[in-house]
């Protein structure tokens, strides 16, 4: 995961936080406008814990499947590696025999 994906994955999570000690710290106010504010919070988290996990999960499966991939075709993986540092040298020698 790069440090990118890591920053939001980290403010989202604070920002959850910040949600949930804002419905606690307002659970003792009064008022239809704070009530409905609170249970709208209260299931915009729920939806977005959800997601969270639906997206870790897939995540997971993703790099699972990578690794199974990658250990599965390891010699292609090293022959496409192979061919690509030939076709660069012999590509070079082509460039450096011909008549300026």
């Amino acid at each position: 995961m790069n440090k990118q994906t890591r920053a939001i994955l980290h403010d989202l999570h604070q920002l959850a936080e910040d949600a949930q000690a804002l419905i606690a710290a307002t659970a003792d106010s009064t008022g239809e406008t704070a009530a409905e504010s609170r249970k709208r919070l209260t299931l915009t988290l729920e939806r977005g814990k959800k997601l969270y996990g639906d997206l870790s999960l897939k995540a997971y499966d993703s790099a699972l499947n990578a690794d199974e991939t990658a250990t599965k075709y390891v010699h292609h993986a090293i022959g496409i590696v192979a061919g690509a540092v030939l076709g660069f040298f012999a590509a070079h020698q082509c460039i450096s025999k011909r008549p300026n």
